[in-house]
């Protein structure tokens, strides 16, 4: 899927889903059992990277990178989670030209006070809202493709309440926002009501153990929400086998009794194309003439 047909897929047909993923092989998962776009995650980035919380420490650069190293290996739409904007409009206007040049089809941008925290964290704080106005007017005066979107989150609905975060989003949707996102709703009567305030696209993220009721994609596409986000599901995934393998090894000295949590050795090399690596270096080396 390209950029326009993201663009497209936004209208028409069952809500998108989004695995949230945090680097190349992550990423090559999602796009090997069939996902049609991916989340490039900050919570998941701050985790795999820096193995720090999600709580503003990761930079532009730590993100930019993740993002430029999947584009490299996946051909699917990345939504990009970019956090505040690292700074004010001026470092946003240049975030999202950053992003976009390294592979970026949606940059996310929310307006929590700096250093935000996971969305999903209680002592969350946000900005005026003037202030995400210019960010959101400065991201859509930077990107340089029509097809690049940018994507208007409030974390109000925790601080100032439901009714005020969806006046935050009207104003992120005239401000230039394309698709709105009203981060950790907890009723599910304000997840029925919210895509019907707003004509904009819809994203809800469902969190395993998160303050966002976890119903079925088609439940929340039947509300009106055009992207149904799965941000951490990958990564608490990757911890749970991890710690399972890792004790089982520590505590038997073997991995006899875990075996059937590893992934082959052959899958493995498939999933990061080995054979398709060795057939390039046979082409252009294994029929050298003299």
């Amino acid at each position: 899927m390209q950029k326009s047909e993201f663009k497209k897929r936004l209208s028409d047909g069952a809500p998108l889903l989004l695995p949230g993923v945090a680097n190349p092989l992550a990423a090559r998962v999602a796009q090997d059992v069939g996902f049609e776009a991916l989340y490039v995650t900050g919570a998941g980035v701050a985790n795999t990277e820096l193995g720090l919380p999600d709580i503003g420490i990761l930079n532009l650069t730590d993100m930019a990178n993740v993002v430029e190293r999947i584009s490299g290996v996946v051909d699917l739409p990345l939504v990009v989670d970019a956090d505040t904007g690292y700074g004010n409009s001026v470092n946003c206007y240049h975030a999202v030209r950053r992003l976009e040049a390294a592979g970026a089809a949606v940059i996310q941008l929310e307006d929590q006070v700096f250093p935000k925290r996971c969305g999903h964290f209680e002592g969350k704080e946000v900005v005026p809202a003037a202030e995400m106005i210019g960010k959101i007017r400065a991201a859509c005066d930077a990107r340089r493709s029509e097809d690049t979107l940018i994507m208007g989150r409030t974390d109000a609905c925790a601080t100032e309440g439901y009714e005020s975060a969806i006046e935050r989003a009207a104003l992120y949707a005239e401000a230039g926002a394309d698709i709105l996102f009203i981060e950790a709703m907890t009723d599910e009567a304000q997840l029925r009501d919210a895509p019907s305030r707003n004509d904009r696209p819809h994203l809800v993220n469902v969190v395993h153990g998160g303050k966002t009721p976890a119903l079925p994609a088609e439940e929340f596409g039947n509300m009106g929400y055009r992207l149904v986000l799965y941000a951490n599901a990958a990564l608490q995934a990757s911890v749970a086998g991890m710690q399972h393998v890792l004790h089982g090894l520590h505590t038997d000295g073997s991995l006899c009794k875990v075996s059937d949590r590893l992934a082959g050795f052959p899958e493995r090399q498939r999933m990061v194309r080995t054979p398709e690596w060795d057939a390039l270096r046979q082409h252009y080396e294994g029929g050298q003439s003299s």
